[in-house]
């Protein structure tokens, strides 16, 4: 059997990547029905962002140690087989407690997927493409935005919330048959948690980290809770909550693609350009949401502008643990995630604090101030590693 090309094996890592997208991000436009349906408040019902999320940070760590020595193609088959039961049990939840647990057993498969897929598809093209090819299968997850969330925030409103998870659950087996069929499996030696664990605690590892979380936290301060933005501040409909969904997805999938290339092009530098950009898109959500129109074009900059960092945090994290990619990987995702719970939990501690809900595009902003002050210190000290490895070389004596 002829082996699948790299576009088309990536193509087929981006299909499980929309559908984990998919379930990720559609909670956010089903809040206000998950809300009056459990008999919870708004804030309860973000933290199942919140529980999804911890479950992804701690889960991916701990599936990397025990699954370290199983070939890569068959461990994406099995934690897209475990997000498929996932989802399962989600529309199968009596209550809110029932599918709390339920959105934490999806969770495991989502941080060591996409850690173990950043590297499969890292590996299949030249050096000079890895951000780029990470990008491709983040689109996956873009594109979840785009079709994805709105479609599943419709199904919602017309068939209620458990017909959206049901069509989830289509999905992963849809991604089970995909990876089966065009991922080529992966030649690679087990491996030795522990020695990629000292690799991956490593303090420039740890600052790439910690920049991944604040960035997350910046997005998801504000874009957890824009159904009830846009319902009780732009006084919207449902059905222009979805469009503003559509238009989020549109902007998440350009960012992806321009983001990619600006880090393959100039990665540090470009970080921080992005992150400045992100700030001010944040606040221009928050000043343009009273006016339909005006909110609308703020949620689709927003989109575009909270993604574009994703793959050069990324390509940032794998850069600095070389030795330990693969569990790297999956930290940064686990990153992602913490900062995903962290965005959610201070954007619902603001509105049970009584402030507008425009305070959450403030408090995001606060957040990726943050980000780009760590990545200017990731930069600063790089320069400063490689300016004093070059007055080394001048210093040694010629043979």
């Amino acid at each position: 059997m002829r082996t699948p090309s790299p576009s088309v094996a990536i193509a087929a890592l981006s299909v499980s990547a929309f559908a984990i997208g998919t379930t990720e991000f559609v909670i956010m436009g089903l809040l206000p029905q998950l809300s009056a349906d459990l008999g919870v408040s708004v804030p309860d019902a973000g933290l199942l962002v919140t529980g999804y999320a911890l479950g992804v940070a701690g889960g991916a760590p701990l599936l990397a140690a025990l699954t370290g020595r199983l070939p890569r193609r068959s461990l994406l088959l099995g934690l897209m087989a475990l997000f498929t039961i996932g989802n399962l049990l989600c529309a199968l939840a009596p209550g809110y407690g029932f599918l709390m647990a339920a959105r934490i057993v999806t969770s495991l498969a989502h941080g060591s997927f996409f850690g173990v897929g950043s590297i499969v598809a890292a590996g299949l093209v030249a050096p000079d493409r890895r951000a780029k090819a990470v990008a491709l299968m983040f689109t996956g997850l873009t594109v979840a935005n785009i079709l994805g969330v709105p479609l599943g925030k419709l199904l919602g409103d017309v068939a209620g919330w458990r017909a959206t998870f049901w069509a989830v659950s289509v999905l992963g087996t849809l991604s089970v048959g995909a990876i089966a069929l065009l991922v080529p499996q992966v030649k690679s030696p087990p491996a030795d948690f522990r020695r990629e664990l000292a690799v991956a605690t490593r303090p420039g590892v740890l600052l790439a980290l910690s920049t991944t979380i604040f960035s997350s936290a910046g997005a998801f301060a504000a874009f957890t809770y824009i159904a009830p933005l846009l319902l009780q501040v732009t006084h919207t409909t449902q059905a222009m909550v979805t469009v503003a969904l559509l238009l989020f997805g549109v902007g998440v999938t350009v960012g992806n693609i321009l983001g990619g290339r600006i880090a393959d092009r100039s990665l540090m530098p470009g970080l921080m350009a992005m992150f400045a950009a992100f700030m001010l898109g944040q606040l221009a959500l928050g000043l343009a949401a009273p006016w339909l129109l005006p909110a609308l074009a703020a949620v689709l900059l927003f989109g575009m502008l909270c993604f574009g960092p994703v793959p050069g945090l990324q390509t940032r994290v794998l850069d600095k643990a070389k030795d330990a990619a693969a569990l790297a990987a999956t930290l940064n995702i686990g990153a992602f995630n913490i900062g995903n719970a962290l965005g959610a939990w201070a954007g619902g501690m603001v509105i049970t604090a009584g402030f507008d809900l425009r305070a959450t595009t403030v408090l995001g902003a606060g957040f990726v101030a943050i980000s780009l002050g760590l990545a200017w210190l990731g930069h600063s000290l790089d320069r400063a590693r490689r300016g004093a490895g070059d007055a080394v070389v001048a210093a040694a004596p010629a043979d």
